[in-house]
């Protein structure tokens, strides 16, 4: 069961537009520095595998602090984390421009995937409890992944001007106007809103919780660099097992839980977890290898690389879009067979015509193709993975799929990785960087065809629709109905 809230803002539509611009900023923070990756390779000293770890050290901390995030947004309110997130993302930009060594940027990096961590569950809670499941959350969401769609077009974009007229820093520059201009605003458009979890804090759960997703994801990202059995890789996977066990039992054991263990009872939710960690492990991490083939393979300067991403990051924005309508009318599980086939068709399509010598004109179908797909699987993971969820678990259950799509990221990246080298090896001669760029698109191929399996966990409702929306019932504390899943 999930519900809205009883007290939604006079201005709705303004607040939306406000939670779409939060997305868009996530976008353009995730998809802005793949442009710059040489630049600050070079500028920086970083190595061709140390390089990755200024994507993975976002993404790591981001999957790690999800689940606080999550919780902390339910237990402290959906408008203070909000806030909070942006203030850690303009304060870690404005450092990360200042950077002058690979670690201070990583640092950096990091905290501001910290922000994300409390920002993005903060903001899909915020649209799942103001908009009622069923078609009114579905157009809501269209608009928050199109706003997502629109941050990687322009991240892209402004990547490549940014770093061509300014330099590096200035990605993380143009941060801190879009974040601080947000928060401000959220201070006096947001609604107050309570706690909406009971109990205290679950300090234990909270940091056995965290840590064993952090080490767990870093373990992941660092294997293929220091060789799966050094002993830095098998120490943090075995501290993460055994703290993890430790969270568990702390978890089941708790009057007030960081993570309620019932929610993975909600299939929907596990799955969705799993789908986003797909997700972002195939077509997530397309971008960096897309960046590669442009500017080391093809020679592509930072500018006409962002203006490459056009095309694909804004068949993205129109997918997501289509996402939501077709969620409405054909029901989720559908929607992301269908957008699952676009992305599995154009990426097989991609990897046979992209060559060295290949125009941006023979690909740019296959892009358009794959994209659409990746679009209209974005809107559509997120609306069948928080059907159900009861108003109170809203923050952690957005932080419990979102947790699934920042994992996936930062392994999905390691892994690829690791698959390009070994069959390209890790150089910087074109023809050599083709193969394991070639290579590497079709592991992302077959990890695309993998999702279908997953996919099909989802329960299929009666009647085919995600939401009967003839039935409903009051949601607890509240006179309002609210639309209740029926599954078969």
């Amino acid at each position: 069961m999930s519900g809205i809230n009883s007290t939604r803002p006079r201005h709705l539509g303004a607040v939306l537009a406000l939670l779409a611009f939060a997305q868009m900023i996530i976008a353009i923070d995730y998809n802005i520095v793949f442009v710059s990756l040489p630049e600050i390779g070079e500028n920086l000293g970083f190595g061709a595998q140390d390089l990755q770890w200024v994507v993975s050290a976002y993404a790591v901390a981001f999957g790690g602090f999800l689940l606080l995030g999550g919780r902390a947004t339910d237990l402290f309110g959906r408008k203070r984390m909000f806030v909070l997130g942006l203030f850690l993302y303009a304060a870690s930009s404005l450092a990360g421009g200042f950077a002058e060594d690979p670690w201070l940027l990583i640092a950096a990096r990091a905290v501001q995937g910290l922000g994300g961590a409390f920002l993005a569950p903060a903001t899909l809670s915020l649209v799942t409890t103001l908009f009622a499941e069923g078609a009114e959350r579905n157009r809501a969401l269209s608009v928050w992944g199109g706003a997502g769609g629109s941050g990687m077009v322009l991240g892209s974009i402004l990547g490549g001007l940014l770093t061509d007229a300014f330099g590096w820093p200035s990605v993380f520059y143009v941060n801190v106007l879009l974040a601080g201009a947000a928060m401000f605003v959220a201070m006096w458009l947001l609604p107050d809103d309570s706690p909406q979890a009971g109990g205290g804090f679950d300090l234990p759960g909270a940091v056995t919780g965290t840590v064993a997703s952090t080490l767990f994801v870093f373990a992941l990202v660092q294997g293929p660099e220091a060789g799966w059995g050094s002993g830095q890789v098998l120490a943090a996977l075995g501290v993460a097992v055994v703290t993890f066990a430790l969270f568990l039992v702390i978890e089941s054991r708790s009057t007030a839980p960081m993570v309620p263990l019932r929610l993975f009872g909600n299939r929907n939710l596990s799955t969705g977890a799993g789908i986003t960690f797909l997700f972002m492990a195939t077509f997530g991490a397309l971008a960096y290898f897309l960046t590669q083939y442009w500017q080391t393979v093809q020679g592509y300067s930072a500018w006409t690389t962002g203006f490459a991403f056009a095309l694909p990051s804004g068949s993205v924005l129109v997918g997501t879009i289509v996402g939501g309508k077709w969620a409405t009318r054909f029901g989720v599980r559908n929607t992301l067979f269908i957008g699952l086939t676009m992305g599995l068709a154009g990426t097989v399509v991609l990897a046979l015509t992209m060559g060295q010598d290949a125009s941006y004109a023979l690909i740019a179908p296959s892009l358009f193709v794959l994209s659409l797909g990746q679009g209209i699987v974005f809107t559509t993971m997120f609306a069948a993975a928080t059907t159900g969820v009861q108003p109170a678990d809203q923050g952690i259950g957005s932080g419990i799929a979102t947790t699934g799509q920042q994992i996936g990221g930062a392994v999905g990246l390691a892994v690829l990785i690791a698959i390009a080298n070994a069959a390209g090896g890790d150089t910087k001669d074109a023809g050599q960087l083709m193969d394991g760029v070639t290579t590497a698109t079709w592991a992302i191929a077959v990890g695309i065809a993998l999702t279908f399996l997953v996919v099909l966990n989802f329960k299929k409702p009666a009647g085919g629709d995600t939401v009967d929306p003839a039935e409903t019932e009051p949601v607890a504390g509240t006179a309002e109905p609210v639309q209740v899943t029926r599954t078969a």
